[in-house]
């Protein structure tokens, strides 16, 4: 989501600068004004696609926010003032970055800003979900509490995101070994081979592919290693440009293997969040402003501002998700009786169990189900080169017989 800087006016008259996170300018406008600020400038900060490429992300782990989050809860539920909790917390955090951030927020409680308000100066560690959570929570007056569920909606995120990786981290490892393997057989073991073929032999075709393919390896090999450098930073450019990240997002979801794995985080994401958002007090249509964002998928972003328009013009949430390919029937049916019951959020929690169950059960069965297919590919590369190097042994062999 694009992140504008502002300069704005607080109730008493006090000028303050920060950051904010919004889909346009319009939409970080009425944050501010939600949040008591009168605007004076707001300009988006415009980062250029190749500085959002080499980017690392949040410097902090998702881990370490919900740990932080817990320890919150507990001590204000046992008492403590706020900006002293933190203070506190901020001494045992690890991460050296994270107890700067933590402290900065405390600074700024002390110095007349609310929790939520000093939390928009770090968008880039505190999500716009854990915001407005967080200012829901000073509203009601239950901020432990929010905060509790908070923790617990990041626990969830964080173990949907460990199953997503163990389901991909088995063949990114295997195929990286076979391309080791490969390079390896083609610097050293190739020409090995060439050494003991007879002057004057016929070669086949294959046989002079390979040994063609190793020649070239060896003596220019800066130049592959600069074009692989660049199709990886180019692709890593043109994947956080938005036009890259729209064609992922169309891609991803139709992978043969992987498709459904995305498709079911994405929905157990979404519901997960909303859920959360509404459980806390937060309005359907600022919920659903949140919650799509943080599906992690444009397609949804855009399903959500349709969704955003037609509840703004009297329809009920579960009209718009009809006919997506993204909501199952039984996930619009179960919102629908949400809706009506007046149980919403209860049964969206239902939703995202039940994906998050699919999941990680998915991600076992990728493991087993790759794993044969793998091993066809990988010997049959190797396979196919050792072939293909004892091709010509084996015709001097036929013609001396």
């Amino acid at each position: 989501m694009p992140v504008f800087s502002y300069q704005a006016l607080q109730t008493g008259g006090e000028t303050v600068k920060g950051r904010i996170e919004a889909e346009d300018e319009e939409a970080a406008v009425d944050r501010l004004q939600r949040m008591g600020y009168t605007p004076l400038q707001i300009k988006k900060v415009r980062q250029s696609p190749l500085k959002k490429a080499l980017q690392l992300g949040s410097p902090v782990d998702l881990g370490e926010k919900e740990l932080f989050t817990r320890q919150l809860a507990a001590m204000l539920e046992a008492g403590i003032p706020l900006t002293r909790a933190l203070s506190g917390l901020s001494e045992q955090v690890a991460n050296q970055r994270f107890s700067e951030i933590i402290e900065s927020v405390a600074d700024d409680i002390q110095g007349g800003a609310s929790f939520s308000e000093s939390l928009q100066s770090h968008p880039g560690v505190f999500g716009q979900t854990y915001i407005d959570m967080v200012s829901a929570g000073e509203v009601s007056g239950n901020l432990a509490e929010v905060l509790l569920r908070l923790a617990e909606q990041m626990e969830r995120d964080k173990s949907l995101r460990d199953d997503i990786r163990s389901a991909v981290m088995y063949p990114a490892v295997v195929l990286v070994f076979a391309v080791v393997v490969l390079l390896g057989m083609l610097f050293f073991v190739v020409p090995i081979f060439v050494g003991m073929f007879p002057p004057g032999v016929s070669l086949p075709l294959p046989t002079r592919i390979i040994i063609g393919f190793s020649d070239s390896l060896r003596t220019m090999w800066y130049a592959y290693f600069a074009a692989a450098l660049l199709v990886f930073f180019g692709m890593r450019v043109y994947l956080a440009s938005e036009q890259g990240r729209r064609a992922w997002d169309r891609i991803k979801f139709r992978l043969p293997v992987f498709g459904e794995l995305f498709k079911k985080t994405t929905i157990a994401r979404f519901s997960r969040t909303l859920a959360t958002l509404l459980a806390g007090g937060i309005p359907i249509i600022r919920a659903l402003e949140t919650a799509g964002p943080t599906s992690g998928s444009i397609q949804m972003m855009e399903l959500v501002e349709n969704a955003k328009r037609e509840i703004r013009e009297g329809a009920n949430i579960a009209d718009p998700l009809k006919g997506s390919h993204l909501f199952p029937p039984m996930v619009v049916m179960m919102v629908s009786v949400g809706e009506e019951t007046g149980q919403l959020s209860a049964l969206l929690n239902r939703v995202a169990q039940f994906y998050e169950a699919e999941v990680a059960s998915l991600s076992r069965g990728l493991t087993s189900l790759i794993e044969p297919i793998l091993i066809i590919v990988v010997g049959g590369l190797v396979g196919g080169m050792v072939i293909s190097l004892y091709l010509p042994l084996f015709t001097v062999i036929t013609q001396l017989g």
